[in-house]
Parts: structure tokens; C-alpha cells; sequence
């Protein structure tokens, strides 16, 4: 078997509803999934989902390939890009070219992926996450009782704009959960997007945990800095999770040695033999792997396979338009099927025939950081409402109100 050519289509998530983190929201909730398909000679066609940045550069360290080699392909894409340096969308093509391949080598096996990596329960454990700081407090209750029907007992919620906020959602969803669950506990995370500086992050953690028992704080300062965020862990209760923008075992190493992260993430962009190289490492340290991303399904194949998964993240409970999936969610888990490859079905001409697309970036959309993250320590005058908040009232928020612990950590 031999690799042929590939194919590129970018399809669409259909939220219904304003989703987004604290560096802004995409208001009418179109975000775009790009995909790639990876062809071979003997018709067996493989399905990844991440970035084309650079694809047809890359794609010459697989032409002519056996797809079978996975793990030495994935070396020889990395090297391939040696020069431009394999991170950011670069690393996300080959991420999405990595995937498609495991797809291919289970489909040619005839074996689910998760079976073919020496899984043994097709079960995984989940937690949801609404990218929910857009939604009204009504909003946000009603949208974590669907999650909780799917039996999910615990949340991650997107903050970090406002202590009193952030704790008065938490209670809600905390309550919501905890009622679902007949009075069980559940587990609350609360997610920042690198939205404060050190002392930002103890004060507003230190603060929410007077009243709330917190899972974990994922990224609460910035991805790279390995000081910072050990600095955070030793001054809250909490766990301390990142890893979902860190490309490469080289940004992991000064993390963990460290002692900078409890959580160990990875994002479902940057492939299998990432996540399973970065799963191997975590281990080594004793720390817990967490997958996130709106479809990763291919790296809850792959976590059924390694000794050190807690839980991947579940965001939207349907997939993105011209796709299917052959997983189900039951009892707060993922439930794997027995299709061969990662049970990832692609309708190419209902995506051809789309014709709502996302609009072109903004400066407030969640992937562009504002021009003050991390550094405004002081609450603004009247007149100098954050773009964000102007943001938040024009979908039925009132301003932030402030309190008397801490300014709130307003992004400009």
C-alpha cells in the first residue's frame, strides 16, 4: 500500500448560540473544521482534522509512502519542516496528516484505532465544556442540564473576567451537577485562555476557592512560562492543567521539570503520535493526560491505550456539518464504536454545498489576544468599558460589578 495524494475541505461547527473565552467571542457561533484526506493506491482513504498551512511541503515526506509507518512518517514530516520549525498551524498539518494516517492503518487492519493501540475498554470519561462565557446565567444552566442528562458529573466553564462572575456561574453549574448527580460532588474546572499574569491568578483562585472546591485552573498564565505557572500551583489548591497550544516534547520538557503542571494536555489538532509520545512522557512524571478539542476523536482512540487519562474534554454534543461519528455518549463517557480507523465518516458534497462560512477574524474573536491581557491590574473608569464587556451586554450582560477582593482581571 502507498500514499497517492491528498484532498483538503474545511467544513463548518454550528453552535447555535455565542461561543468564545476570555479574549472575546465568535458572536454567531460558525467555527470552521478544516479537514484533510490522505488517498492511497489501494482506495483506503484517511481522515484527519486540523490546519493545511504548508501542506503540500509536508506532503512530500509522505508521497509514495507505506501509511502503515505511522510513527517513523510522523518523524520524517518533523523533519521535513526542520528549517520552518514545526509549531502553530505548521504542526497542526502535520497533526491532521499524522491522524488520517492511524485511519488508514486501522482501517487496512480492519480494527477500530482504539483496539489497534492495544485499547481495552472502548470507554472513556468526559467532562463537558460549553466555551459558555457568553451565555446568560439562565443560558448556562440550561445548556449543563443537557450535558448532565448525557450523565456527565463534571464541567469546565470559560473565565476569568471577573471573580464574582466566575464564582456565581461555577455555584450554578455546581448545583446543576450536583442535583443530577442525587447530591454526588462533582468536579468543577475553570478555564482562563492565558488571561492573567502570576499574581492575577493566586488572588482570583485564592479568592473563588474561599467558597468553591476547584479541580483544576487551566491556563491561567501564559503557555510557555514554566516559572509563572509553577509560581501559581504552589499558591492555590487547585490543580494546575496546560498543554493544549504546546507543540513539541521540547515546550513540555521545562514544564514538567518544573513542577509547572499537574494537568497534562494536548489538543486533538496535533495528532496521534503526539499525544501518545506526550501521554509517555506525563507518565514518566506520574502527572494525568487530558485531551481537549471540539472533535477529538481520534485521541479518545488513542487514550483508551495509555495508563495516564483522566478525562477528555466534550464540547459540542453533535459534529460538525458533513461529518459522523461512530462514538456515543453515555453514563458521563465517550463510547467508542467498532468501526475500522477512528469511526469518522466525511460527506463531501454536503460540505461542498455549504454556504454559511465564518466570517473573517476579529480583533475580538478567542484567537487573537488582547492588547492588555495579562497586564491591566487596575478595574477601567466608566468611560473605558473593555471591547469584551461591550461585547458581553450586547448579548444581555449587564457590566461586570466590581468587589472588594481583587479588581477584576479585565482583558484591555
Amino acid at each position: 500500500m502507498r500514499i497517492s495524494g491528498y484532498r483538503t475541505l474545511t467544513t463548518i461547527q454550528e453552535w447555535g448560540r455565542p461561543v468564545g473565552d476570555a479574549n472575546g467571542l465568535y458572536s454567531d457561533g460558525v467555527v470552521s473544521v478544516p479537514l484533510v484526506l490522505v488517498e492511497t493506491d489501494e482506495g483506503i482513504t484517511g481522515v484527519g482534522i486540523g490546519p493545511h498551512a504548508e501542506i503540500d511541503a509536508i506532503f512530500t515526506a509522505l508521497e509514495g509512502e507505506d501509511p502503515r509507518g505511522v510513527t517513523a512518517l510522523y518523524d520524517r514530516m518533523l523533519r521535513q519542516t526542520f528549517k520552518a520549525g514545526h509549531a502553530g498551524l505548521v504542526f497542526g498539518t502535520i497533526g491532521a496528516l499524522d491522524t488520517a494516517l492511524w485511519d488508514i492503518k486501522a482501517k487496512a487492519a480492519g480494527e477500530p484505532l482504539w483496539r489497534l493501540l492495544g485499547g481495552r475498554d472502548r470507554r472513556v470519561p468526559a467532562y463537558a465544556s460549553g466555551l459558555d462565557i457568553g451565555l446568560s446565567d439562565d443560558e448556562l444552566v440550561s445548556l449543563y442540564e443537557v450535558y448532565a442528562q448525557y450523565g456527565l458529573r463534571a464541567a469546565k466553564l470559560k473565565g476569568g473576567l471577573d471573580i464574582e462572575q466566575d464564582r456565581r456561574r461555577l455555584t450554578l453549574v455546581k448545583e446543576v451537577l450536583t442535583r443530577a448527580g442525587q447530591g454526588a460532588r462533582p468536579s468543577l474546572m475553570l478555564d482562563v485562555n492565558e488571561a492573567w499574569s502570576r499574581k492575577q491568578a493566586v488572588r482570583h483562585i485564592r479568592e473563588l476557592e474561599r467558597t468553591l472546591d476547584l479541580t483544576w485552573i487551566e491556563e491561567p498564565v501564559r503557555r510557555w512560562d514554566a516559572e509563572g505557572l509553577a509560581v501559581v500551583g504552589s499558591g492555590i489548591r487547585a490543580a494546575v492543567a496546560t498543554g493544549e497550544n504546546l507543540t513539541g516534547l521540547e515546550q513540555y520538557r521545562p514544564l514538567l521539570s518544573a513542577g509547572a503542571v499537574d494537568i497534562v494536555q494536548t489538543a486533538a489538532v496535533w495528532g496521534v503520535t503526539h499525544f501518545l509520545r506526550v501521554s509517555a512522557l506525563a507518565h514518566a512524571h506520574d502527572l494525568p493526560v487530558s485531551p481537549i478539542g471540539t472533535t477529538p476523536v481520534a485521541l479518545l482512540h488513542a487514550a483508551t491505550s495509555v495508563p495516564n487519562h483522566i478525562a477528555s474534554e466534550l464540547q459540542d454534543l453533535e459534529p460538525p456539518t458533513g461529518m459522523a461519528v461512530d462514538l456515543r455518549v453515555e453514563d458521563g463517557a465517550f463510547i467508542l464504536g467498532d468501526t475500522p480507523g477512528i469511526g469518522l465518516t466525511v460527506d463531501e458534497a454536503t460540505i461542498g454545498e455549504l454556504t454559511r462560512r465564518p466570517g473573517t477574524r476579529t480583533a475580538d474573536s478567542p484567537a487573537v489576544r488582547p492588547d492588555h491581557a495579562g497586564r491591566q491590574l487596575l478595574a477601567p473608569a466608566d468611560h473605558g468599558h473593555t471591547a469584551r464587556q461591550h461585547q458581553l451586554n450586547s448579548l444581555g450582560h449587564g457590566p461586570a460589578q466590581p468587589n472588594n477582593q481583587m479588581d477584576p482581571a479585565v482583558r484591555r
